[in-house]
């Protein structure tokens, strides 16, 4: 009589119910948990495939945009040289040059000279400076030639600057008895008798190719100075060469 009494079967209920419930709850979690080689695999590999297709472009993009802060840094620069030569009437000058692998820029005085002016160029932006390369088309003072390209890095023989006068006009002798102002536009600013365009004084910025310091990439940006009163303007890629 007693295996059929209430308390009994009271007591092996829950015992059943329990083990019924551990026996489902692992099924469920070996189907959920479970995951195969092969569906490990799977998952490396598109992570993989998905990295070599993001992280170029995120190079790609982040190089654009630290030669765009230098590029910007540079028109500032000659456009600060230009006001303060109009300011105070005198001639101020922009020269550039490379340090230790690492490219500079100077705004001064022409008179004073550049040695205590020197700044490592988009320094105070972040801007690395093994990732973009400084160039120019500049032979000599405020002077191209209509077959001079773009020097990557900047020919450190010659010097690299250009000086605005006390009326912001670029600096040079142009009111002589044998030189007209055309002819010394001319001889000075790259003019193309082919196209009878002026190619103008480019200073550039160029994102280095990967794991280099001196060879650059088609990504360019620069700023053009074309006449003699000064005008700036900015260029990119092809109008960098």
């Amino acid at each position: 009589m007693d295996l059929y009494s209430p308390n009994k079967m009271l007591q092996k209920i829950p015992i059943k119910l329990f083990n019924s419930q551990t026996k489902s709850s692992n099924c469920i979690s070996q189907e959920i948990a479970g995951f195969s080689v092969i569906e490990v695999l799977v998952a490396v590999v598109m992570i993989g495939i998905l990295s070599a297709i993001a992280v170029p472009t995120w190079l790609s993009f982040v190089g654009r945009q630290q030669a765009n802060k230098a590029n910007d840094t540079i028109v500032a620069a000659l456009q600060q040289a230009q006001r303060e030569a109009k300011r105070q009437k005198l001639s101020y000058s922009v020269s550039f040059q490379y340090n230790n692998n690492i490219p500079q820029m100077a705004v001064y005085r022409s008179n004073d000279g550049p040695t205590n002016y020197w700044q490592n160029l988009g320094a105070d932006l972040g801007i690395q400076a093994s990732k973009i390369v400084l160039g120019t088309n500049l032979t000599d003072v405020n002077t191209t030639t209509s077959s001079s390209s773009v020097s990557y890095p900047l020919n450190s023989s010659v010097s690299q600057t250009i000086t605005f006068d006390y009326m912001g006009a670029l600096n040079l002798a142009v009111k002589t008895n044998t030189s007209s102002i055309t002819a010394v536009q001319q001889q000075k600013l790259g003019y193309n008798s082919t196209t009878q365009n002026y190619k103008g004084l480019i200073v550039a910025v160029a994102v280095a190719k990967p794991g280099t310091t001196n060879q650059v990439t088609n990504v360019k940006r620069c700023v053009i100075v074309k006449t003699l009163l000064g005008s700036i303007q900015t260029g990119k890629d092809t109008q960098c060469n």
